[in-house]
């Protein structure tokens, strides 16, 4: 039976790394279902690996099993994630794993899911296979902490983002280029990273951004466009709207006649009513649990001052990142200013600052 008293070689630990660095390379990219890494090793040689299909389905332990290039009698399974004991709609992996007559199964991390947690290791302990659990316990569980969320909640993870100039200004309209190059490829990366991306119209009819990932040869990896906008102010000569047959967007919006909607509906737009508080803002906690219930699971959030702030006070965001240019913008007719410093330091107390990588400018990345 395993115990904490399992005892794992430096072999274990290298194969389980291996499996961690294949999901995470499928993170964010997996759609309702985590991302997991599995390695096949037989007679000390890893002989198959495997990682969960785009969009989720099949799971990273059939892949690998599909994969093999010899029997996979006798030989020792290592997964990230408690493999899946439940018919839904594929059938469990244990099945799989069974009929396959593996000798030994290791997984790091018990599933959240209550239809499989804890129940594998008595599926395959009754069928005379070996289980083991815990190795690289700590680093993996740091791993799924987006999906455990998913999971608790019934939410997206929520990351955050915005980016300001050395006198604080988040937007200046003869220089939209706040940061470097440098701080722009990491933006691209939380795009590529992340299933969907979040902004209100003003943002848009600002700025009239293109929401994709920019990164060489991972442009199909772009996020799900969201944009707020309660009664549909959007510019309708924006690349959002032009583009919006290719690309999949999503409008929330309270109120608009029927011509507005329409047109919006044309575009192959998917228009989302949603309630707005006396305030006349959206009901944020409401616009989660939509795009939760559409199948968003990781949310980055570019909007301006206004909805940056929204998501801060109501501590909505798991991780804030906050980039900081050296150059110092004009304050002219038209320019904002974030005022948002003082609410992010008082409900998100661990900072992290990254001076690495970014040239002369910072990344200051804050968590609850």
């Amino acid at each position: 039976m395993s115990t904490r008293k399992d005892k794992f070689s430096f072999k274990d630990n290298f194969y389980m790394e291996l499996a961690l660095d294949l999901a995470r390379a499928r993170e964010g990219h997996t759609g309702t279902n985590p991302s997991v890494g599995c390695v096949i090793v037989k007679n000390d040689e890893i002989i198959s690996i495997g990682q969960t299909t785009y969009n989720g389905r099949p799971h990273a332990e059939l892949n690998a099993i599909k994969n093999a290039y010899e029997d996979l009698k006798g030989a020792k399974m290592y997964v990230t994630l408690e493999p899946c004991s439940h018919y839904g709609l594929t059938p469990p992996c244990t099945n799989a794993i069974i009929n396959s007559k593996f000798d030994e199964v290791i997984y790091s991390v018990i599933d959240i899911d209550q239809r499989v947690k804890g129940k594998t290791f008595k599926i395959l302990k009754s069928k005379k296979i070996k289980v083991r659990k815990g190795l690289l316990k700590d680093k993996v569980k740091k791993f799924y902490l987006p999906y455990f969320y998913n999971r608790k909640k019934k939410l997206p993870y929520v990351v955050g983002k915005v980016a300001v100039s050395k006198n604080n200004l988040i937007y200046s309209k003869n220089n939209k280029k706040i940061t470097n190059s440098k701080s722009d490829k990491f933006t691209h990366y939380l795009r590529y990273k992340n299933d969907s991306i979040l902004i209100s119209y003003k943002t848009l009819n600002k700025d009239n951004p293109k929401l994709n990932c920019r990164l060489k040869n991972k442009e199909k990896f772009s996020p799900i466009r969201i944009v707020l906008d309660n009664k549909l102010k959007t510019n309708t000569k924006s690349y959002l709207f032009k583009t919006s047959k290719k690309y999949n967007t999503i409008f929330f919006y309270n109120e608009a006649i029927n011509s507005k909607i329409l047109e919006f509906k044309k575009k192959k737009i998917e228009l989302i009513k949603s309630k707005i508080n006396s305030n006349k803002k959206f009901e944020l906690s409401l616009i989660l649990k939509k795009l939760y219930n559409l199948g968003c699971r990781n949310i980055l959030v570019e909007g301006g001052n206004e909805l940056t702030k929204s998501f801060l006070i109501k501590k909505m965001f798991n991780h804030f990142y906050l980039f900081k240019s050296p150059k110092k913008l004009a304050k002219l007719k038209d320019y904002k200013e974030f005022n948002g410093f003082n609410i992010l330091k008082q409900n998100y107390k661990t900072r992290l600052k990254i001076n690495s990588n970014f040239g002369k400018d910072t990344v200051t990345l804050y968590k609850k």
